[in-house]
């Protein structure tokens, strides 16, 4: 069975978690989500992540999109590893909920098994996964980083930002994009339909090829 990948629709799990019994699309709803899991419990690179996440907890509030983590161990465990994940980003407070999945049920279906890492008893641990969810329960992007290296969470509002500007208007960002820089109008808007569209005027780069796919406006 292939893994998911983007556009395909995440699988409607249904869990145990820190916050009660889970369905993932109910727990969704009309929002956008971030779902994200970790190799494992009381393990250094995760207690970093899960605080900075907590950290940024109101910035994803503020986009309108629901937080999931997905841990291999059970429920208790998890509240108790709360604690430190608290106490090492002070101020944070874990509200989103963290689904317990001791049979590693719900990382196969999510795409989230480490090809490598396994526990002691021998079983598969979760990779260092991330996927962003629309509200039509698709995958819009998805990182998948190996248990060494820990995300970037600047970057996933980021791009967050750059999906929901892309679902609004017809537009892409380019390389390094940040909220307030321009962005580039979609290669199928016509400059007729450009100009309808963004009133605020739009800025075409003269390039070799004398094409003009490369149109700046600011939306």
């Amino acid at each position: 069975m292939p893994g998911l990948t983007l556009g395909d629709t995440i699988p409607d799990v249904e869990a145990d978690s820190t916050q009660g019994r889970i369905k993932l699309h109910d727990y969704i709803g009309d929002s956008w989500a971030v779902v994200f899991s970790h190799p494992g419990d009381f393990t250094p690179v995760c207690t970093t992540e899960l605080g900075k996440i907590a950290a940024h907890a109101p910035e994803f509030a503020q986009r309108g999109t629901k937080l999931v983590g997905v841990s291999c161990d059970d429920v208790q465990t998890h509240k108790e590893w709360i604690k430190d994940i608290e106490a090492y980003t002070p101020g944070c407070r874990v509200t989103y909920p963290i689904l317990a999945d001791p049979n590693r049920d719900i990382i196969k279906q999510l795409n989230m098994v480490d090809p490598d890492e396994k526990d002691n008893s021998g079983k598969r641990l979760p990779s260092r996964a991330l996927h962003i969810v629309g509200p039509d329960k698709k995958i819009k992007l998805s990182f998948l980083y190996p248990a060494s290296t820990g995300r970037n969470i600047d970057e996933v509002v980021r791009v967050l930002d750059s999906l929901q500007k892309a679902a609004k208007h017809k537009v892409a960002t380019p390389v390094n994009w940040k909220p307030g820089d321009p962005v580039v109008i979609s290669p199928s808007v016509s400059n007729e339909q450009a100009k309808e569209m963004f009133p605020q005027g739009y800025k075409t780069v003269e390039l070799p090829s004398k094409k003009e796919y490369l149109r700046f406006t600011n939306a």
